[in-house]
């Protein structure tokens, strides 16, 4: 059977350097668009099998080099997003509504047989985010330009090469205080990165064609929970703080001036509702992709690195020095 062609965008984050590995090694061919080929091209290249993968150099605005790519794809995957807005064009409606309408019409246009988005989960009760908005806008001329469209809203994505466990450990591993932002009563469905990959390559192979489907994880748990869990693995205590509202907004204005935020004020608005499955849709485990992986056995594998003692806190060490001690 001749491979099929997969045309992904975003693919040098964690769920796209995840997807090309899963996706070569069932010998599908991927091309992969991305802005800067000198700085991401080794790293990708080393990520699927030899003769299934080319690297392709491309901005999101060059809609002329963008078309070209369509002429071989069966399948396109668009995986970009942003959380915080940029100079230079990296704004939401750019990249979440205006892009990702782009690439549904040359979908239509060159009678691909698929189109997979990556959007977000809570969306639509985040009326006042912009961030959500622009996601809303994207979804909605997708599905208008491509009906058969699937567009996966997964919760919180984690792995050892995500932007959010990371963080967070990088975070507490050096503050005495952490704050809470509404009480970290937030609830979460934190899916790790292989699991939404499984889906996406489970999509792709099965040929299913649904609108709208919610990635989610094997369990819900609050903001709080998740920074206890986080310190619980790294065998760390620290104080978490309620904060007040007012002074968020305030901290979080601040924080907007650096290059790459820890917190702002549409963030911050997003953190007000909860971000599990609504109920309303698909999720991965109707499909057929039930969630496996969990929250804490998998940070385990990784969290080491914010551990006294590195690598060698791992438990088989310190076996393995009590027993040379009792020889």
């Amino acid at each position: 059977m001749k491979a099929k062609n997969c045309l992904i965008f975003g693919g040098s984050g964690q769920v796209g350097t995840s997807l090309i590995r899963r996706l070569t090694k069932d010998n599908y061919r991927v091309t992969v668009v991305t802005r800067n080929i000198h700085q991401k091209g080794i790293i990708l290249k080393t990520q699927g099998n030899a003769g299934y993968i080319n690297v392709v150099e491309a901005s999101i605005f060059d809609e002329g080099k963008i078309r070209k790519l369509f002429e071989n794809a069966d399948i396109c995957i668009n995986l970009i997003g942003i959380l915080f807005e940029q100079r230079k064009g990296n704004t939401f409606k750019n990249i979440h509504s205006i892009f990702p309408s782009l690439l549904a019409k040359l979908c239509k246009e060159y009678n691909l047989r698929h189109f997979i988005h990556l959007s977000a989960l809570g969306i639509n009760e985040a009326v006042d985010s912009d961030y959500a908005k622009s996601k809303l806008e994207g979804e909605k001329s997708i599905l208008n330009n491509f009906p058969l469209a699937t567009i996966l809203r997964p919760s919180l994505i984690f792995s050892v090469e995500d932007s959010l466990t990371t963080h967070f450990l990088n975070l507490l591993n050096k503050l005495p205080i952490f704050p809470l932002y509404y009480g970290g009563k937030t609830k979460f469905a934190p899916i790790h990165c292989s699991d939404l990959t499984d889906t996406i390559h489970y999509i792709i192979s099965k040929n299913i064609y649904s609108n709208i489907i919610e990635c989610v994880g094997p369990e819900i748990i609050s903001f709080k929970e998740i920074l206890e869990r986080l310190l619980k693995l790294i065998n760390k205590r620290r104080i978490l703080m309620p904060f007040p509202l007012t002074l968020a907004k305030i901290t979080a204005s601040i924080f907007e001036i650096m290059p790459n935020p820890l917190l702002t004020r549409d963030q911050l608005r997003l953190l007000k509702y909860d971000n599990i499955s609504s109920g309303k849709y698909k999720t991965n485990s109707d499909i057929g992709v039930p969630s496996v992986r969990f929250f804490d056995e998998e940070v385990r594998k990784y969290c080491f690195m914010w551990k006294e003692g590195g690598q060698y806190s791992k438990d088989e060490y310190k076996t393995k020095n009590n027993t040379e001690k009792n020889l």
